[in-house]
């Protein structure tokens, strides 16, 4: 079953385009999954998966307004744990796309793209895999590569996950709850914290901060999604320290990378790599980027999924 509701009041909205219908999607064992939707509702259909920390509204504004120019219908889906998604351990990032194949079937989506920031990248692989006969293109900004296996690289911040598996295994509760007092103990100063946060960022970072809506973006974003949980950003880590599930070299759908030539956080030979994994797959490097300088590219994103629509679909 699926619950849909606006929840944007008219004195309250934002500058940059605001979600169309924010809901959940109720799976058959009973847990739920928060979505929000951009764009027109019969728009051909991307789906959107945040990255680690971010929720249903983490859309660029870029993407909200190209959403619109081009008929599209951006869903974006929350992992467990954040916004309105229950709570849910998953053995791999494989899982995920279960759960992703129940929300496309209930939101009545048969075709779809996909596209992923960093955290967000590994799902939408798996996605891309488990469901490649309903997948279009699938895009990746800055994502994440495997941490175990033959299909891993060196380096990142993101590989200490795979060397402290066991300790986020054992101390996830705790973390998730210190997190998420961190996070709700500033919520009074999310603006200042958010300025202070770009200001100590690489000038490739700063940019896109410094762009139309963003910062509006970014706190709309985490405000919204802490109010009752926090503990995805955990739950992802968890699964980026084991095998994912998959193998990327099986991936069989058309793939875009994008990635900052200067990203400190995923470096991008984690994106070399990934495109080196899948067949067929194109890799977009921007020198002088850093990790969310692609966040501005939301037409150029949009418009790489269009490039594999068949012409008799809407």
């Amino acid at each position: 079953m699926t619950d849909t509701s606006s929840s944007v009041r008219p004195d309250r909205a934002p500058r940059t385009p605001a979600p169309r219908v924010e809901g959940v999607v109720t799976l058959r064992d009973g847990r739920r999954i928060g979505f929000a939707e951009y764009g027109p509702p019969q728009g051909r259909p991307v789906l959107w998966f945040h990255g680690t920390p971010g929720a249903r509204r983490q859309i660029p504004p870029a993407a909200r307004a190209s959403a619109d120019a081009r008929n599209i219908r951006i869903v974006a889906l929350e992992r467990p744990g954040i916004g309105a998604s229950t709570p849910h351990s998953y053995d791999s990032i494989l899982d995920w796309a279960g759960d992703v194949e129940e929300c496309v079937d209930q939101l009545g989506l048969d075709r779809f793209g996909i596209v992923g920031l960093s955290g967000g990248g590994p799902y939408v692989l798996a996605c891309a895999y488990r469901l490649a006969d309903r997948t279009v293109a699938a895009g990746v900004i800055g994502g994440v590569a495997p941490t175990r296996g033959a299909d891993a690289p060196e380096g990142g911040v993101v590989q200490l996950t795979a060397r402290f598996s066991s300790v986020l295994d054992l101390l996830h509760e705790p973390l998730s709850r210190g997190l998420w007092a961190l996070v709700w103990g500033l919520r009074p100063l999310a603006s200042q914290a958010f300025d202070l946060f770009a200001h100590f960022s690489p000038a490739g970072d700063k940019e896109v901060f410094a762009s139309p809506g963003m910062k509006e973006m970014f706190t709309d974003d985490l405000l919204k999604a802490t109010r009752r949980q926090f503990r995805a950003p955990i739950a992802d880590l968890r699964l980026f320290g084991r095998h994912w599930g998959f193998s990327p070299r099986d991936v069989a759908v058309p793939i875009f990378l994008w990635h900052g030539a200067e990203d400190y956080i995923v470096p991008v030979a984690h994106s070399r790599h990934l495109a080196d994994l899948v067949t067929g797959s194109e890799l977009r490097v921007r020198v002088g980027a850093a990790h969310l300088a692609n966040l501005t590219l939301g037409d150029e994103v949009l418009d790489a999924m269009l490039t594999h629509w068949p012409d008799d679909e809407t």
